[in-house]
């Protein structure tokens, strides 16, 4: 796989971050004009992973059936839709269909665009593509969260998703052009979709896969979800400084990513892995127990956490798609994307559930948010070292 299909699919992953994050640190901005509860906005932010993830089981059935390049242009059309609906949207309610909208194409995008990784790269550079693709994380952050955050603040909520619409039809054309036809998988013996089902959901390696995804979403996704609103009722932080935390985070993941690929391939997915969660553990807590402190020390924590989490999630992605045979792929990413999106819809729920607004404004009990997220990082360690790879 060249660099250039690479970075073409990073634009896509891009777009498709960048929308699912900018709902986070929009949270002040939308509890305040709304007036809605933490408890709501948890599940704001994960209507886009619960319907990502139900839409995304369904689609396992059949993905598998067409071209790789054209199930992912569809989905791309689809998730462009949802984002101009969310952009249109003006009270709670709309915005929250909306979201479910997005997510339900955004599901099985982000599974399409691994599966493409998978077919195209042989385990040995898989994870320096798969740090390129991830790299899109930190550009969103970057590039993306920030100017995000600057439109909402000089325009309105709403611009963000109006931005992003618009940025993606000309990465839709790109992908229309330059794209290869992905099709190797086609022609190959396949399952009924029940006895897919039964497959990827029964046999012991698929089954740790999948338990896998879901610790590393409850070990990250339940603490970033908050982050913005702490950051804003606790730490002293303005709407406007939130950006720099995303700014610093994505700059130096931007450079990590890929340089984290190339060490995992060097020493092995598992090893480092390992070594990469159990340093994030640190700012994992540091950040969930804040006090009111220097605008800059909290960036280094953030930062900390970012380049570290990172670094996790690509041997992790590389161990979940090497487990897995060429002809199952895109059935089984499918499936696993979308018991990923659900843990991620779960961890945000329940970290929704845990923390409570005082009358004060300020946010309590958001550090035994950071214990879940540590607790379900070990479990991680030790479920991972059953994952086998297969190819």
């Amino acid at each position: 796989m060249t660099k250039r299909l690479s970075y073409l699919l990073a634009f896509i992953k891009f777009t498709h971050i960048m929308d699912f994050m900018i709902m986070m640190p929009l949270g002040p901005q939308l509890e305040r004009l709304w007036e809605i509860s933490p408890q709501e906005f948890g599940l704001l932010v994960a209507a886009y992973t619960f319907s990502a993830g139900i839409v995304g089981l369904l689609g396992s059935f059949f993905v598998d059936r067409f071209d790789r390049k054209y199930a992912l242009i569809f989905l791309y059309v689809g998730f462009l839709v949802g984002t101009f609906a969310c952009a249109l949207s003006g009270s709670y309610e709309t915005l929250l269909i909306a979201r479910c909208a997005t997510g339900a194409f955004g599901g099985l995008l982000g599974a399409t665009v691994l599966s493409i990784v998978g077919d195209l790269t042989t385990p040995k550079n898989r994870s320096e593509t798969m740090g390129i693709i991830m790299a899109a994380f930190s550009a969103a952050s970057v590039f993306g969260v920030p100017f995000g955050l600057f439109l909402a603040d000089k325009l309105s909520w709403q611009a963000p998703f109006l931005f992003l619409g618009v940025v993606g039809i000309p990465v839709l054309v790109l992908n229309v052009l330059m794209l290869p036809s992905v099709s190797d998988h086609l022609g190959k013996e396949r399952p009924k979709p029940l006895a897919l089902l039964k497959e990827m959901l029964g046999k012991s390696n698929a089954l740790s896969a999948h338990v896998f995804i879901v610790l590393l979403m409850l070990g990250q996704f339940s603490v970033i979800t908050f982050i913005a609103p702490y950051m804003v009722s606790n730490v002293g932080f303005t709407e406007g400084e939130l950006a720099y935390i995303y700014l610093a985070g994505g700059f130096v993941t931007f450079f990590s990513s890929p340089w984290f690929g190339k060490l995992a391939d060097r020493f092995g997915q598992y090893r480092f892995f390992t070594v990469a969660t159990l340093l994030s553990l640190i700012p994992l807590w540091g950040i969930t127990n804040l006090p009111r402190m220097n605008l800059y020390a909290v960036i280094v924590i953030t930062s900390c956490m970012f380049i570290l989490i990172s670094g996790r999630i690509i041997p992790a992605m590389t161990m979940i798609t090497s487990s897995v045979s060429p002809e199952r792929r895109g059935g089984f990413m499918s499936i696993n994307s979308a018991i990923q999106q659900l843990g991620a819809g779960i961890a945000s729920y329940v970290a929704g559930l845990i923390v409570i607004k005082t009358a004060s404004g300020e946010y309590q009990d958001y550090n035994m948010v950071g214990y879940l997220a540590i607790t379900a990082s070990l479990i991680a360690i030790l479920v991972a070292k059953r994952l086998k790879v297969v190819s």
